[in-house]
């Protein structure tokens, strides 16, 4: 689902973490050698999120966040914060052209540069697919 985060609210925060779980905890973000993706720049994006980016003329970054069930894909348009929130169950990921990344979520979708030399890009896209193969074989679905 897409949702505006740029005001505390808590019903809404209570609705995400249900999707996807709560933060991790500080501890296991240091076990887990940090959640947070660097900055990405978008290439492409689906007709919902592509009319968000579009109504400024800055270069489009997002950044993603790893939480227990799934992840949260973050990105502004002009003065709000957006989040794209994905249960792993529902993620799906592809290697595109040769240097970009694909992230799906039923009819949401966002594509990312991924160069060859960006290989922290490429680490923290390891380590997601890990934590969604992880959380699938504990069948966190149901949790």
């Amino acid at each position: 689902m897409l949702f505006n985060v740029s005001y505390t609210n808590r019903k809404l925060s209570s609705e995400i973490d249900e999707l996807v779980g709560k933060p991790f905890s500080l501890s296991e973000r240091i076990k887990l050698k940090g959640i947070g993706s660097p900055r990405l720049v978008v290439t492409e994006a689906s007709v919902q999120i592509n009319n968000l980016l579009i109504l400024d003329n800055n270069r489009n970054y997002c950044n993603v966040e790893i939480r227990p069930r799934g992840i949260i894909v973050g990105f502004r348009s002009l003065l709000e914060s957006y989040a794209l929130v994905i249960p792993y169950y529902k993620l799906s990921m592809y290697k595109g052209k040769a240097q970009e990344y694909g992230i799906y979520k039923d009819n949401y979708y966002i594509k990312v540069e991924a160069r060859p030399k960006d290989k922290s890009i490429h680490r923290f896209i390891k380590k997601l697919l890990e934590a969604k193969a992880q959380a699938s074989l504990y069948g966190s679905r149901n949790e």
